[in-house]
């Protein structure tokens, strides 16, 4: 296959010179979820234990719904431990997903 020289030098002409357009600023301030004060990291925090607590009832109702019977009855009028275990087990994984969340 023959390639024309002139357009493998406009195709290298164009990579070179585009390149730079794409190069980030270094005078623009980047948005991070990093504290730059204490009231921010306050303020983070909250909205942080907000989240994970809605998320972690939330997650706990979901599966509620989505298992046979009632964990909740069943963890306190029949006192079973093995629902409990399991209604724990749930809410711990959700929890994790949110703290990964919050530091990833």
């Amino acid at each position: 296959m023959k390639s024309n020289p002139l357009m493998r030098f406009a195709g290298l002409l164009m990579l070179f010179l585009a390149a730079p357009l794409f190069a980030a600023d270094p005078v623009a301030p980047v948005a991070t979820w990093h504290a730059q004060s204490l009231a921010q990291a306050v303020l983070n925090m909250l909205l942080f234990v907000a989240v994970g607590l809605a998320a972690a009832i939330l997650g706990y109702k979901l599966f509620d719904k989505c298992t046979p019977g009632d964990l909740s009855k069943e963890i306190l009028e029949n006192k079973n431990i093995a629902a409990a275990i399991v209604a724990a087990a749930v809410i711990l994984g959700v929890s994790i997903i949110v703290a990964a969340a919050m530091i990833g």
